[in-house]
């Protein structure tokens, strides 16, 4: 059975405070980022202009949602060293933020004892779950909501854990 889940503009569109993401795995096989994945593979550029096609309707999304008065976080937990996807998606984060994000990073090594959700998740609200669902490929696989106080509850001590440990954006060096 196909998982589905409101569009994602609607589903922040309704957010009156908090939008908060975490992200759990070292690489991503997101179609609309493969021409530009394979770009950077070659040749070490990403694509990083924010009204460009990929990026802009994305930007604009979260322009809107931060001048709302919502505060956008995103965390990344990361294997070290990291994953080529990593660094291409470290490439790209200046886009996020420059929109409105907040982004930190979290080494894995220093994630061992938060209890984390088993998938990834955008939490609007501190009460609204967005469930991310991946294949093993990290193809995506489906989204879900879930109102569930429990699972709103795990969710955002997992999300406040690691946003409390890990190392902000403009700090984060990849090596």
């Amino acid at each position: 059975m196909p998982l589905s889940a409101p569009p994602f503009p609607e589903l922040i569109g309704i957010a009156q405070h908090s939008a908060v993401h975490l992200e759990m795995r070292d690489a991503y096989g997101v179609t609309n980022e493969a021409d530009d994945f394979a770009r950077w593979c070659a040749t070490g550029v990403r694509d990083v202009d924010p009204q460009s096609e990929a990026w802009g309707p994305w930007t604009d999304l979260i322009k809107a949602t931060v001048a709302r008065g919502v505060t956008v976080r995103r965390a990344r937990i990361v294997s070290e060293p990291v994953s080529d996807y990593i660094r291409y998606e470290h490439g790209g984060t200046v886009v996020n933020v420059a929109a409105g994000e907040q982004v930190r990073w979290l080494p894995r090594r220093r994630a061992s004892g938060i209890a984390l959700p088993g998938n990834d998740f955008w939490l609007f609200d501190g009460r609204l779950i967005r469930w991310n669902h991946f294949t093993g490929a990290g193809l995506f696989a489906g989204a879900e909501v879930s109102e569930d106080p429990a699972e709103a509850k795990l969710c955002t001590e997992a999300f406040e854990t690691v946003w409390d440990l890990a190392i902000p954006h403009d700090q984060y060096e990849i090596n």
